[in-house]
């Protein structure tokens, strides 16, 4: 049976359909989800997908967070079910208190867009199984409140459960705390980054390569073994 994987879209939302290319790409079947609605169509995992939803003005993911379908993700996500929010799903991640820490607006006060290198930090969550601990890879970025902040002892706790994910290299483009770059929860279901994956699924298309392809299969092959 084909893995099905939901796609979130709120109004303002930029990259649903690519997202939706990448999750075909990997091998298991898009499954748009409008903000509005609950249910999740029996979905095996959720994306939040990058962009700048509705309410952002306010503070990014802010208004985005009690859109009804949150309610499900949110509490799927408590029950296991794996969840990868990209950007602006990563701000609205923290901002649903299923991940910790915020987002700031970057240290520079300027939009960000380039191709990025990040190491893998951790590579034992549903979403990073097909890369390696230590392996750099390059993922484009775009962002203005891109900056993850964290007091210190959220800080202590992510490094010392090794729950940091991913983590920038070379250059932080936004004055990320230790130079983070994309974070889990505890149970290793739920992850968010900054960078955006789905832009870099095909050699074709930019420079970064298909190194965000393995989020996907991942999470594919994580569904498969279930």
């Amino acid at each position: 049976m084909t893995a099905r994987i939901g796609v979130v879209t709120f109004p303002g939302t930029l990259d649903d359909r690519d997202t939706q290319r990448a999750v075909r790409l990997a091998g298991a079947e898009p499954v748009p989800l409008w903000h509005r609605e609950k249910d999740l169509n029996g979905v095996d995992a959720v994306v939040l997908p990058g962009g700048f939803s509705y309410g952002d003005y306010l503070r990014a993911g802010a208004i985005s967070r009690f859109s009804p379908v949150m309610e499900s993700v949110i509490a799927g996500a408590k029950d296991g079910l794996p969840v990868l929010g990209i950007c602006n799903g990563f701000q609205v991640l923290t901002e649903s208190h299923l991940l910790p820490g915020a987002m700031l607006r970057n240290e520079s006060l300027h939009f960000v867009c380039r191709e990025q290198k990040l190491r893998v930090e951790n590579a034992d969550t549903a979403w990073t199984t097909d890369f390696t601990a230590g392996q750099e890879i390059h993922i484009p970025l775009k962002n203005i409140d891109g900056r993850y902040t964290a007091d210190r002892r959220t800080l202590d706790e992510l490094e010392a459960e090794g729950r940091v994910v991913f983590r920038y290299l070379d250059v932080n483009p936004n004055g990320s705390n230790a130079d983070i770059a994309g974070i889990t929860n505890a149970a290793g279901n739920v992850v968010g980054l900054m960078p955006h994956p789905e832009h870099a699924v095909e050699a074709h298309i930019g420079t970064g390569g298909t190194d965000g392809l393995a989020f996907f299969t991942s999470i594919l092959k994580k569904l498969v073994s279930a």
